[in-house]
């Protein structure tokens, strides 16, 4: 995601509007990052994260949404509530199984409620917050099989989903992501 000034002048490389956070943090202007996310969720437009993208908006979220104004991320934050934390494990170059929850617009992009996805991140949602998140209108769509949380969703906004494994990834393997296709589906 190339950070804005006039959120209103970014556009997906089709011409539709989205917005997709990827996953290329620490980015170079934070401010900016936060403000197309926040812009996305608040105006309704298409917004797919993903594993940095789904970093900052977890992040986005729990300041703006949760009033957590002190909410940081521990690669490049020294303090406040750490919503997004080192994982215990590395997750560079791993894949792994990823459920989904049921009725969820990510569950729906895929057609199934488990698939298995690559990863290339060193941060996740720290567990400490996720009974907080919980609470609040994001939910979580997806956990791995240790239960970590791995995908978060809106509901009731066009498309709003952020995931810490990187669908685009598909490519390398000569396939379609199923979120990128529904965030251009929803950018329509």
């Amino acid at each position: 995601m190339a950070p804005h000034r006039n959120p209103d002048r970014c556009l997906c490389p089709t011409g539709l509007r989205c917005y997709l956070g990827g996953p290329w943090q620490p980015y170079r202007n934070d401010d900016g990052v936060f403000m197309t996310i926040r812009h996305a969720r608040e105006q309704n437009i298409p917004f797919l994260g993903s594993c940095g993208g789904f970093q900052y908006a977890v992040v986005e979220y729990a300041r703006n949404v949760m009033g957590w104004h002190d909410a940081g991320h521990a690669e490049t934050d020294s303090g406040g509530r750490l919503v997004i934390a080192p994982l215990s494990c590395s997750l560079v170059e791993k894949t792994g199984t990823i459920l989904f929850q049921p009725n969820t617009l990510i569950a729906r992009a895929y057609g199934k409620l488990e698939t298995h996805e690559g990863y290339h991140c060193n941060f996740g949602v720290n567990p400490e917050f996720v009974a907080d998140l919980e609470q609040h209108p994001l939910i979580i769509s997806g956990h791995d099989i240790e239960g970590d949380v791995r995908s978060v969703e809106l509901p009731g906004h066009r498309f709003y989903a952020a995931t810490l494994f990187q669908s685009e990834r598909a490519a390398l393997r000569g396939e379609l992501s199923p979120l990128i296709v529904a965030l251009i589906q929803a950018a329509r």
